[in-house]
């Protein structure tokens, strides 16, 4: 009988930081089954026993929290513990170690990540910059971008540079058809702006064009999916690339965060450089 388990998870905010951690941990699991019971916003006494209630009348209920109220998180593990619930805080050492080593007293204020301060504005703005930049659109302010993503089509450079607008860089993809398509001042001695190729292997790509073309109900014996095609694609990106001395990416087998992870190093030590 396979072991199913129910893990709970908690938080005082929107639970996007705990959700990324409990992201994390599961990979290490291979083996691991289990359902997720998500409570945002959870920040009083009483919601937090409701919950336990719940978690009790499950089977192998296992609880993950960030609730950065000191007196509720020990009210909850407390609680827990009564009902031999296993609960684990994600935040919690980590922000009294902080505390001791910056010496200062933590705010303990839910949704501290999301305040509007000046870094959310401009994470906004980095969103709406990215979007208005997409696939190849508003050209003319291009040097206004933190980063440009190159690459042929269906290479993510859509959905990696929604990720990066998320972390507050301005980002601006373009699909690469030839020469012709990429802007001339990109190509000049001293632009600014952060530029990544992104390449893939031809087989997954073709599968990738295929799948796209099967949601479209299009023709199948496009170009778009021609293997032989899709190679010459490819190695003439890799040649443009190279030829400009471009970083690249082969996103064959990376995770969108994986690929942004990769193009916020690469944009980190060309400012380093630059400074």
């Amino acid at each position: 009988m396979r072991n199913l388990y129910q893990i709970y998870l908690i938080s005082d905010s929107t639970g996007e930081t705990l959700d990324r951690i409990f992201l994390a941990l599961k990979a290490q699991f291979p083996n691991f089954e289990y359902e997720t019971n998500h409570f945002s916003f959870t920040r009083t006494e009483s919601q937090t026993l409701s919950i336990l209630k719940q978690a009790k009348k499950d089977e192998n209920s296992i609880i993950l929290y960030t609730i950065v109220n000191s007196k509720l998180a020990k009210y909850l593990v407390e609680k827990a513990y009564e009902r031999e619930i296993p609960c684990f805080g994600v935040l919690g050492d980590l922000i009294l170690n902080f505390s001791k080593v910056l010496n200062q007293k933590a705010s303990h204020q839910p949704s501290g990540q999301h305040i509007l301060n000046e870094e959310y504005y401009d994470r906004i703005e980095a969103i709406q910059f990215t979007m208005n930049h997409d696939d190849g659109n508003q050209t003319d302010d291009i040097e206004k971008s933190d980063i440009i993503l190159l690459g042929v089509s269906r290479t993510s450079k859509t959905p990696t540079a929604i990720y990066l607008a998320n972390r507050g860089f301005k980002t601006s993809n373009i699909p690469l058809v030839n020469k012709n398509s990429i802007p001339s001042k990109v190509t000049e001695k001293n632009f600014s702006p952060c530029v990544v190729g992104l390449v893939t292997e031809a087989e997954r790509l073709y599968d990738l064009r295929k799948n796209r073309l099967n949601s479209l109900k299009e023709d199948q014996n496009s170009e778009y999916v021609n293997i032989d095609k899709i190679r010459d694609e490819l190695n003439s990106s890799k040649k443009i690339f190279k030829e400009n001395n471009w970083p690249t990416i082969d996103v064959t087998r990376k995770s969108v965060e994986e690929t942004a992870a990769s193009v916020i190093k690469i944009y980190e030590i060309k400012n380093k450089k630059n400074a």
